[in-house]
């Protein structure tokens, strides 16, 4: 679903707290995703006051949002809350720098990005794999460049599909846009921190010492 922009956060092990903690499955208890049912991108998603996810500002566990995901995706469906590393793609962090969205040169959104670095030139980030970013007390490290999907090619507000510009992804970045990462070392971020970003043995035996952690 589409998600929300926030000033404040706190990460840990699995990323930002309460990130795709609920998800979809089918009658057969297939996870359902917005890449083969793109209607999901017109609900929002976001956490209550007390942590619960919220539906369009409804309790995830609503009769109103059931019914809902059923009419999307078939009678069986429902909402399923899990809290596991499962959840994630691929990992659980997608950083995307300002640079690099100003070259793709559409709304970030469809980028879907769980944080964005201003002040980077050009497409900086691309050099970044196998580093760390430090900001405040928190270090996450850089694995690798994200292999971006169709889910790039939906208007985040019409969910018209243009197919062109998953095309263009491929044909001017190798289809690859925005950075796979991880926490090594968790706590609060706030928008408008200062972020390092940290090379060499200091970062791989951090990073080392996370993936043995986990």
């Amino acid at each position: 679903m589409a998600g929300e922009k926030l000033q404040r956060v706190r990460l840990g092990p699995l990323g930002i707290e309460g990130d795709r903690v609920v998800h979809v499955e089918d009658a057969r208890g297939q996870v359902i995703t917005s890449r083969s049912h793109p209607r999901f991108l017109g609900h929002k998603g976001a956490l209550g006051l007390d942590g619960e996810p919220l539906v369009d500002g409804r309790r995830w566990n609503s009769p109103e949002v059931a019914a809902e995901v059923v009419d999307i995706v078939g009678p069986g469906a429902k909402l399923v809350r899990h809290d596991g590393v499962e959840r994630f793609d691929v990992l659980p962090l997608l950083v995307a720098t300002d640079g690099a969205i100003a070259a793709f040169g559409h709304d970030h959104r469809r980028l879907r990005p769980n944080i964005v670095i201003g002040g980077v030139v050009g497409l900086a980030e691309r050099e970044w794999p196998g580093g760390c970013l430090r900001i405040g007390k928190l270090l996450i490290g850089v694995q690798d460049l994200r292999l971006r999907c169709i889910m790039t090619a939906y208007d985040p507000d019409t969910l018209v599909r243009d197919k062109d510009i998953t095309r263009d992804i491929y044909r001017r970045f190798d289809g690859k846009l925005a950075l796979n990462c991880f926490v090594i070392e968790g706590g609060e971020l706030t928008v408008g921190d200062e972020v390092q970003l940290v090379r060499g043995r200091a970062c791989a035996e951090s990073a080392a010492a996370a993936v043995f952690a986990e």
